[in-house]
């Protein structure tokens, strides 16, 4: 399974007939841009390519009223002076005689997509689509968006795939605000937004885009807004200067977030309320007027950075992830380009080592691994090791990986396995052991918790922690090394693989000790070659005593990494 690319260029028709300098930055061009962006980076033919098709009246209904389709309907009939006349009686909209048909190729483009992802045909896939959709109403077009594309794909999967919960990810630079009064009582979607708001004074201008909005009724608790407002940073520095920082000892500034912000709000605020929601779809309104160059949006993230947000999503509802277009910036990228591949010497085949001298013969395979993944001739990989050559393969293939081109490299070694003690804290390794006798900040590179006994417990030591360091750290390399009796089910290890491809470009080397069941490698190779983590299971609370030792680790370390300074009054998912 791969990436469906959905698009259809009649979707570039309509375009503004009149002069309005509000209106006039939603032009056919942003569309095409965009496609000859993916064509010349090879991207386009590595997808699945797929029509757009329009949607029917009947699919439009499933969240607009059957008067507002029809008047849409009725502006093919309508000369320039009745569409500017209409168009007015919006907020930051124009119609176009093609207007319907372009608006009903953009829904059809979202439900194939979703039709093709739930189908199993694809994993997962882009929409690229205009008009937008995300502000759009059930009676009233809003922002450029005619029929709320995302919105309407919602439903579908819902009437069409017997769906039952469904994560809508706004990261538009502004509010969705036609999601969330669609939603807004409904608890089988959560709806996430962040968006430029400086406390309602940028577009959209409502009260209803702060934080404290959180669905009403059934759904309340299921809209989660983040909005970016104005505030001084720490020691009156000017936030627009500060692109990279993930936090400041003031609120979120207005502009100019960066990568670290980005991925921050991801780590903690959307991911452990995602994993407790437990989506069975994830829809993305991916608007890029969030990244960097867009004038409007004047944030500092880069397109790499949407990567890694993308990757971040696909551990969840099983890698089936639909993005939208909503308002494209000036890098739109591909979300679903092929993952790492997974090379398989016989590093990964521990049934051809020799009999004599097994653990020299697990260690030379696991530095012919290591060397092909530092040369760029693989990306990631598998090594089996004895169990009593456990300690010493880790020692060894850090030390190499450190003098074989490796700049910074992190090790998480799950279980009994202690660090070797004459390492240096230099800062070019960071030691992270899961399965630690207690938590522990022996210095800001070494690192050690006990293993959660609960699924809130493990993933709050994953986002609150693991994850903040990871990209903190930066690694050229990460080593995950499981350990005798390293306690981690299955679905743990395969979500710790899989989210530890992005700090370091997918570069990741499991070791995996010889008494592990080859289900648990089979599960390994298939996150490192791109698919899906499986599901963790029925979501249970993290323990008091698990959140007490997280914070207290995390306030020892947050002084040193800057994606840990992040004021939150929770220890994350299933701390109550």
């Amino acid at each position: 399974m791969g990436t469906a690319l959905v698009y259809h260029e009649d979707m570039t028709a309509a375009r503004l007939l009149w002069d309005d300098p509000e209106c006039e930055i939603e032009c056919p061009e942003r569309l095409t841009t965009a496609l000859e962006r993916l064509q010349q980076r090879g991207l386009e033919q590595r997808c699945l390519q797929l029509a757009a098709r329009e949607a029917s009246e009947a699919e439009l209904g499933l969240v607009h009223s059957p008067e507002y389709v029809a008047l849409v309907r009725g502006t093919q009939a309508l000369g320039t002076g009745e569409l500017q006349t209409l168009s007015g009686q919006y907020d930051a909209v124009y119609f176009h005689p093609s207007t319907f048909h372009c608006a009903r190729l953009a829904v059809g483009a979202a439900l194939q997509l979703v039709d093709a992802v739930l189908a199993g045909a694809v994993r997962n896939g882009l929409a690229l689509v205009r008009p937008p959709g995300h502000h759009s109403q059930r009676a009233a077009a809003n922002g450029f968006c005619v029929f709320n594309n995302v919105a309407i794909a919602a439903r579908h999967a819902q009437r069409q795939h017997g769906l039952h919960r469904i994560l809508i990810v706004d990261w538009d630079v502004h509010h969705g605000q036609g999601i969330q009064y669609i939603f807004e009582d409904d608890p089988s979607v959560l709806y996430f937004s962040w968006h430029r708001y400086e406390h309602g004074r940028f577009w959209p201008y409502l009260r209803e885009s702060d934080a404290d909005a959180v669905g009403q009724g059934p759904g309340l608790g299921f809209t989660v807004n983040l909005p970016w407002n104005q505030s001084p940073g720490p020691r009156g520095e000017d936030p627009a200067v500060l692109p990279g920082r993930a936090s400041t000892d003031a609120p979120w500034p207005q502009v100019g977030m960066g990568n670290a912000d980005y991925v921050a709000a991801f780590l903690h605020v959307l991911l452990p309320v995602a994993f407790e929601f437990n989506p069975e779809l994830v829809l993305v309104s991916a608007g890029f007027d969030s990244a960097i160059g867009d004038p409007e949006g004047q944030m500092q993230a880069t397109p790499e950075c949407f990567a890694h947000l993308m990757q971040l999503l696909q551990v969840l509802a099983g890698g089936r992830v639909c993005a939208v277009l909503e308002r494209p910036g000036v890098h739109p990228e591909c979300p679903g380009s092929p993952g790492p591949s997974l090379d398989e010497p016989p590093a990964a085949r521990p049934h051809e080592a020799l009999a004599q001298d097994r653990a020299l013969t697990a260690l030379g395979k696991v530095l012919y691994l290591l060397d092909r993944i530092l040369d760029g001739q693989v990306s990631s990989g598998i090594a089996v090791t004895p169990a009593c050559a456990a300690a010493a393969t880790l020692d060894v293939a850090i030390r190499c990986g450190l003098s074989h081109g490796a700049q910074r490299l992190l090790c998480l070694a799950v279980g009994q396995l202690d660090r070797p003690p004459d390492l240096t804290d230099d800062g070019r390794n960071l030691w992270l052991n899961i399965g630690g006798k207690e938590a522990a900040a022996l210095s800001m590179f070494h690192v050690s918790v006990p293993l959660p006994g609960t699924t809130g417990g493990f993933l709050s030591c994953v986002l609150a922690l693991v994850l903040p360091l990871a990209y903190s750290f930066q690694p050229d390399l990460v080593l995950v090394a499981l350990g005798p009796a390293h306690g981690l089910r299955d679905p743990q290890a395969a979500l710790l693989a899989a989210l530890l491809r992005g700090p370091a470009g997918g570069r990741v080397l499991a070791l995996v000790d010889e008494e592990s069941t080859p289900q648990l490698v089979v599960v390994l190779a298939r996150v490192l070659h791109g698919e899906a983590a499986p599901s963790l299971g029925p979501f249970s609370m993290a323990s008091p005593e698990d959140v007490q030792a997280l914070m207290q680790l995390r306030g020892q370390l947050e002084p040193r990494w800057k994606m840990l300074q992040v004021a939150s009054e929770a220890g994350g998912p299933g701390s109550g």
